[in-house]
Parts: C-alpha cells; sequence; structure tokens
C-alpha cells in the first residue's frame, strides 16, 4: 500500500470554501445534485492526480528515479517548504520516488543541477541567472521567500554605523574592509547593487571573503561584515545579539527565489512537474495548518537541529504564513522588469556573458504549472504579486524602492 500524507481526513464541501475564502481563493458553485468533492485537513483536493506509468518510465531509462530535489536548509521560507513536502511525502502520494538533498547556498546547488544528478533545484536571483546565462536547461515553476531580507550585518563593538561608512577602507589597517559572503549567491546580488548604489568601490572601499551562512553567522575573526540573508540574519541580529544591521536590501532589489526544474521534465513529462507543482502548493497550506509541526520537520534537518525553535517559528510566520499562498505564482513580465537592469549591470561588469532578453527569459518562466495547480484549488491568479502592496507607488526596474 503507497503511503499517504498523514490525516488525509475529509471535511465537507462548505468547509472547503470557507478554507478556500480565507486564502483568497475563489471556488464554483457545486452543481445540483453534484457529489460532494472530498478534502485532505488542510485544503486539498482528493483524490491525488498520480503521475503516468509512462513518465515513471521515462524517469527510470533517463536514471532519475528516484527523483533528485535540492533545497537549502538555511534560506527561510523555502526550506519549510521541502522539508515538510519530504516530511509527509507529497511527491510520494503522486506517484514519485524523492530524493531530498540539502545544500548550504545557491552556487553549490547550481552544480549538482547543472550536471542532471538533481532534476529539482532552488534558488535566487543571483543562482537563477547564472545557470540561464550557462545555458543550463532550467525552467521556473513557483515563486519562493517573497522579500526574503538581505543585510549588512557588523560585530557589536563595530565602528560602523552605516554602509557610506566603508568609503576609503578601514582606517586602522589601511586596507579594504573584509566582507564574509557566499559568492555567487543572491546575497552579492543585493551587495553589488548596494555598493554601486552607495558609490563604493571592491578592492579601494571592500573586499570579499567566500563563506557560506553558517559561517558567517560565527562573525569570525578577520571579518569586518557578513551579508546573509534569513535566517542567519535573525539568528545573529535577533536570537545571539552578537551582531547588529547597517544596511538591508529593500531599496535596491525586490528579491527573487524560485523553484526551477530540468527543461527535459517539461519536455517530456509535463505530469512529473506538474505533481512538484501541485506538492509544493499542497505543503503551504500544510504549513499554514500546522505551523508548530513544520518547525518540527525543520528541526529534524541534521542541519537545523540546533537552531533555535523560536527562530524557526518566526521565520515560517514571515515567509511562509505572512502573505496569501498565491505568492507562489511566477508573473514573468514583472520579474524580467525587476531583473533586467540588474542581470544588465552584471553584465556590464563582466559577471556574466550575455545580458539577458526578454524572450529568453519568458522561455526559462512557467507559470502555467502552476495556474493548473490553482484552478484545481479554485484560487484566481492574482495581477501581481501578492507582497507588493496595494496603490504601491512604485515603478518595477527603477529603485530606490
Amino acid at each position: 500500500m503507497s503511503h499517504q500524507p498523514d490525516q488525509p481526513s475529509r471535511r465537507s464541501f462548505v468547509g472547503a470554501v470557507g478554507a478556500s475564502l480565507a486564502l483568497g481563493g475563489t471556488l464554483a458553485s457545486a452543481p445540483s445534485g453534484a457529489q460532494t468533492p472530498a478534502f485532505t485537513q488542510w485544503g486539498w483536493p482528493q483524490p491525488y492526480d498520480r503521475v503516468s506509468d509512462k513518465s515513471i518510465a521515462w524517469l527510470k531509462e533517463r536514471g532519475w528515479w528516484p527523483l533528485t530535489v535540492a533545497y537549502q536548509p538555511p534560506w527561510s521560507g523555502q526550506n519549510a517548504i521541502f522539508a515538510v513536502m519530504n516530511n509527509q511525502r507529497f511527491l510520494q502520494a503522486r506517484g514519485l520516488e524523492a530524493n531530498f538533498q540539502t545544500f548550504p547556498s545557491g552556487p553549490t546547488l547550481n552544480e549538482v543541477f547543472v550536471s542532471g544528478r538533481a532534476q529539482v533545484g532552488n534558488g535566487g536571483n543571483f543562482p537563477l541567472n547564472t545557470l540561464i546565462d550557462r545555458n543550463v536547461p532550467t525552467r521556473v515553476i513557483a515563486l519562493m521567500s517573497p522579500n526574503l531580507r538581505h543585510q549588512m550585518i557588523v560585530p557589536n563593538d563595530s565602528p560602523l554605523k552605516t554602509i557610506t561608512d566603508l568609503r576609503g577602507g578601514n582606517p586602522a589597517t589601511r586596507e579594504p574592509w573584509v566582507i564574509g559572503i557566499a559568492t555567487g549567491s543572491s546575497a552579492e546580488f543585493y551587495l553589488q547593487l548596494s555598493l554601486a548604489a552607495n558609490k563604493l568601490v571592491i578592492g579601494k572601499d571592500v573586499t570579499f571573503r567566500n563563506m557560506p551562512p553558517p559561517e558567517q553567522a560565527l562573525l569570525p575573526k578577520g571579518i569586518d561584515a557578513i551579508v546573509p540573508w534569513d535566517f542567519t540574519n535573525s539568528l545573529v541580529i535577533n536570537e545571539r545579539k552578537t551582531g547588529r544591521p547597517i544596511d538591508v536590501h529593500y531599496p535596491y532589489v525586490i528579491y527573487l527565489g524560485v523553484t526551477y526544474v530540468r527543461q527535459e521534465l517539461v519536455d517530456n513529462v509535463p505530469d512529473v512537474v506538474q505533481a512538484i507543482s501541485d506538492a509544493i502548493a499542497e505543503a503551504t497550506l500544510w504549513i499554514r495548518l500546522s505551523p508548530d509541526r513544520a518547525v518540527d520537520a525543520l528541526l529534524a534537518d541534521p542541519n537545523l537541529k540546533l537552531v533555535p525553535r523560536t527562530l524557526l517559528a518566526q521565520q515560517i510566520a514571515e515567509y511562509n504564513n505572512q502573505f496569501k499562498p498565491t505568492y507562489l505564482y511566477p508573473h514573468t513580465a514583472f520579474w524580467f522588469r525587476e531583473n533586467d537592469r540588474t542581470v544588465n549591470w552584471l553584465y556590464e561588469n563582466k559577471r556574466m556573458k550575455t545580458p539577458l532578453l526578454e524572450k529568453e527569459f519568458q522561455t526559462v518562466f512557467r507559470p502555467e504549472f502552476m495556474e493548473r495547480t490553482f484552478n484545481r484549488l479554485g484560487w484566481t491568479v492574482p495581477k501581481q504579486p501578492p507582497f507588493i502592496p496595494a496603490g504601491w507607488k512604485g515603478t518595477v526596474g527603477q529603485p530606490p524602492y
């Protein structure tokens, strides 16, 4: 007997309508005399759509059985979705066997995705654009971690008060200030833009030292500042209280985090891609119903077992449950406008080989899978990302925000 996610209890159609409306969705009226649909306790319609035997055979022939899903435990929002998908076996419920592998950052995850050893991955804006620039067959199917906070953090006893204090280098050593950062990550994406906006020069005012988030969190000797993303920020600032922020990404860039799959899956086994999209949305619903149990799923990961429970609970509240779950939908035009100037800046500074064209970006983004997921749930696709405030006066792609 195949394993089903726990508590697949049924509830009435009336209850399902209430849950859908509470989440910002809409449901059509059931025709008179129609059979009442069944739902899990967290609101997923039953029965599960299962991938075809033909698709499973294709995955096996390709050597992609079980499917390998790569994600990043130090990345809030995304980490909870994939820990829950793994813990609750939402892919297995749809007929897919899967192994979940963890990586400390996007650049390290990219390498296994490029090689084909992982067929599903998660990355921020810089790692995603690196894949596109390297012509890796990548297709984006979901958004992750809206507005994930990136900050420049210094030790409490640092003389630095704002990012502009970096100008001229460290007067005590007459050398550039040393910044610990995961190079090639979304943190570097933000930092490059922030340095440019504040007219700071790499090699003169600052220099980078490559290090993963767990090492950054220690604020090691010889490092003047770190630039991590949440949850590492909140761990250092709010839990350990060993550092303080002097800059944040919000004025410079609207953060883009995504789940992507190998293009071969889209081309040959689209029902597999649809199962992944559905499982992401189901995990999102499950987390909203059981945030405490989602923390349990995170703490079961060896990479997170020493992270304070209070911190993980706060991160789930901020990056999983704060916005309507329709944040998962990848709005192609919105994100191209946001990405356009930043990618061109990277190209001009020889960090990318080619500028990103709109047609190319439209090919990479594949929102139709999440749209089918929303249709199954009775949700309306939002006109713009739901984390953009109503009446926002800014223009996408034209910072400062």
